[in-house]
């Protein structure tokens, strides 16, 4: 049977709970609805994106609708007029038929394969790991190729200017055997002329040439040791990243091809203004790309591009001062050269000179012995076995023409002033014939000298192309004999000691 409750009067409260009963299920219940609440809200967040804070002040479905908004896809104008639909970037998979893409969600707590997801992680950190010290050593590596191909072609380069210097200095030593051949020239030919002015001038030139081939010697000498060094840290640098590929077979070079460059140190191409392969990491103490890698990096670099422009200076050099040296050479022979013909033509004159005089002290040798005759036959025989002879002044004529006063002959006066003018035209004749055999001796002489000046510049100039050609080292200048030699003077200097 239903209990029928008594009418209530108006405003009578006829709730029978007490209120603090009632107050404390009100709050149990709103405990509880909070409680789930929260729950709820948690649970959903264990798996969502990370940026999906929603904004408490703002209502759920205006911040569900800015929520969901970035998601949708994006409507871009093509140049044509038209439009077309694409999905915001990022991860995430995309809702084609929805046209939305949401972003990847995350888990909060682990799942039930925590341990093989962090396995795979670790694996991941040593393989990228791995892969950054394969890099590094793939770059090193290359960088050590480059600096002993710079190292090999600056040794090269090296020989080559060694050998320029050889000829420099065999230069020196010609140059010194040509002034020290010409010092065997008699007195009269040591007059200074424009060849000893050439040797001179060709000495200081090579000693300039000599000195700047000395410096470049000594600059490639310090980048040697320079390259050397480095080439030394990348060794190192390259073994001790290599430690950490030892499960990796992949050849360093396909690594820098995978990378997209060749080498982060080449300088024999132009650098473009955008790389498309990978920049070069920020040094990481603790990294792949260490500071001591960075190091050796950047010092391999800076000495690769010193050492070509010293290569590049060293040739040039080399081309100037072999061309140079040529030039030199060849103004000197020519200068020499030009010095024997002019010792030509005045041995030709000279000669001329001789034929001339020859026939005149000829002639006066032979009008001295007429004159000598005649001032024998003016005198009178010299014996009385003589087929001829002469009457004397006191011939019997004679003495019957002077019984008179007054009647002196003057056969006796004209007789001495004959005989004393033929004297002195004797003595005349005799000064010239000796001033001819002097000057002859003389002539004589200077055309020995010539000849022998001639010989000694023939002598330099066959000693300067003997020992001219490339094949001729400094070794074998120096023990070149010449065809003088300095103990024996010439005969022209033996022939003026003996007189």
């Amino acid at each position: 049977m239903p209990v029928v409750l008594p009418p209530a009067e108006r405003g009578q409260d006829t709730r029978v709970g007490a209120p603090a009963w009632r107050d404390e299920a009100r709050a149990e219940t709103q405990k509880a609805h909070l409680l789930t609440d929260r729950c709820g809200q948690e649970a959903v967040t264990m798996w969502q994106p990370k940026d999906s804070v929603l904004d408490p002040h703002v209502a759920h479905h205006l911040c569900r609708a800015a929520y969901i908004q970035p998601w949708r896809f994006r409507v871009e104008m093509l140049k044509g007029g038209g439009t077309v639909e694409q999905p915001p970037p990022g991860e995430g998979v995309t809702l084609w038929k929805s046209r939305m893409k949401p972003p990847a969600w995350h888990a909060r707590l682990p799942l039930p394969l925590h341990r093989d997801a962090r396995a795979l992680q670790t694996a991941e950190v040593v393989h990228a790991h791995a892969r950054g010290a394969r890099l590094t050593a793939a770059r090193l590596g290359r960088a050590q190729h480059q600096v002993n191909g710079q190292l090999g072609r600056l040794l090269r380069q090296r020989e080559a200017t060694d050998a320029r210097l050889s000829q420099v200095r065999k230069g020196l030593l010609i140059n010194r055997q040509s002034v020290k051949l010409r010092g065997y020239r008699p007195e009269s030919e040591k007059v200074p002329d424009k060849a000893d002015h050439i040797l001179t001038w060709e000495k200081e030139e090579l000693k300039a040439m000599k000195r700047k081939m000395e410096r470049d010697m000594e600059k490639s000498e310090a980048l040697l040791k320079a390259l050397a060094i480095c080439r030394d840290n990348l060794v190192i640098c390259c073994k001790e990243r290599l430690q950490a590929v030892d499960l990796m077979n992949q050849p360093l070079d396909k690594v820098l091809e995978q990378a997209g460059r060749h080498s982060w140190v080449d300088v024999s191409r132009a650098p473009t203004p955008r790389t498309q392969g990978h920049k070069t990491p920020p040094p990481d103490p603790v990294g792949t790309y260490t500071p001591e890698c960075a190091s050796a990096l950047y010092e391999a670099k800076r000495l690769l591009s010193e050492s070509k422009d010293t290569l590049v200076e060293m040739a040039k050099n080399e081309a100037d001062i072999r061309e140079q040296q040529e030039l030199v050479s060849d103004r000197v022979c020519a200068s020499l050269a030009q010095k024997m013909r002019e010792t030509s033509e005045l041995q030709e004159r000279m000669n001329m000179t001789l034929g001339l005089m020859r026939g005149t002290i000829h002639r006066c040798t032979k009008f001295n012995q007429e004159m000598y005759i005649t001032r024998g036959l003016i005198k009178g025989p010299a014996s009385k076995w003589h087929l001829e002879t002469r009457e004397k002044l006191d011939r019997p004529l004679v003495r019957v023409y002077q019984r008179h006063v007054g009647t002196q002959l003057p056969e006796a006066t004209r007789l001495a002033q004959g005989t004393d003018q033929l004297q002195r035209r004797i003595a005349r004749m005799e000064g010239n014939l000796s001033q001819l055999l002097a000057s002859r001796r003389r002539l004589t002489w200077s055309l020995n000298c010539k000849k022998v000046g001639r010989d000694v510049d023939l002598a330099v100039v066959r000693l300067r192309l003997r020992q001219r050609p490339p094949h001729v080292c400094y070794e074998q200048a120096q023990r070149l004999v010449s065809d003088w030699d300095p103990r024996t003077p010439p005969r022209g200097e033996a022939r003026a000691a003996a007189e």
